[in-house]
């Protein structure tokens, strides 16, 4: 069985922009009237399915549309901002990843909770933080494709190597490796230490880099640009 994604990939094609530094942007300020209604329609229809009867890959690519749809509704919501973080859940958070803002199957749901209690913890595969996208300039490209069961293991593949292989993922400066912060927040998923995560990374680099990357047993340090994937 798999779901129907067909909405969320006509936006995806009119509005996410491949661009010549190897970031996709989206164009929030020309989403129009029509398309804005269209991305509700697709979240509300999300919303009434049940993914628990779907097969593992159908389900996976299901939350992780449902996440990256949901962020762009979130940004929509408050745009124009210069950051994600910009939109407040309260007092004493920034961004807003906690605020409960769908339901599933009787289940009140953030996108925290859509990430980390469901994608991780049901799927635990390093890949899925190439998959999911924050809106923000460092974080992995939001791809111009929709996720489906059938194409999921490549899909998750190709993200991490466009990821690993760009310089706000991964980069050799003067013998020393800096990564994107989320190799720190997210260090577990990709190993307990140093040298497991520099395995990783060099699982899915290219020549260039993986040459780059011999001898180094290190992590010199790591960066993050939380300014919003505009096209603008």
């Amino acid at each position: 069985m798999a779901f129907d994604h067909a909405a969320w990939q006509r936006l995806l094609g009119r509005y996410v922009s491949p661009s010549a530094d190897g970031v996709n942007r989206f164009a929030y300020a020309r989403v129009s009237a029509a398309d804005r209604k269209a991305l509700t329609a697709y979240l509300d229809t999300l919303q009434a399915a049940k993914p628990s009867v779907l097969g593992a890959d159908e389900a996976r690519a299901y939350w992780i549309n449902f996440y990256n749809a949901l962020t762009i509704d979130v940004v929509l919501d408050h745009y124009p901002v210069e950051s994600i973080r910009d939109i407040g859940g309260g007092l004493f958070s920034v961004g807003p990843w906690k605020k409960e803002l769908v339901s599933v199957e009787g289940r009140k749901l953030s996108l925290d909770n859509i990430e980390h209690d469901i994608l991780r913890k049901t799927w635990p595969d390093p890949r899925v933080h190439y998959a999911v996208n924050c809106a923000s300039m460092s974080c992995p490209n939001l791809m111009a494709e929709a996720f489906s069961g059938a194409k999921l293991d490549r899909m998750l593949t190709q993200g991490a190597r466009d990821y690993v292989n760009h310089p706000r993922g991964a980069r050799v400066d003067g013998g020393k490796l800096r990564l994107s912060q989320i190799y720190s927040w997210y260090r577990r998923d990709f190993g307990t230490n140093d040298a497991e995560v520099i395995a990783h990374i060099a699982a899915y680099a290219a020549p260039k880099l993986k040459a780059e990357l011999a001898g180094i047993k290190t992590i010199a340090g790591y960066d993050y640009d939380w300014s919003l994937n505009d096209a603008k």
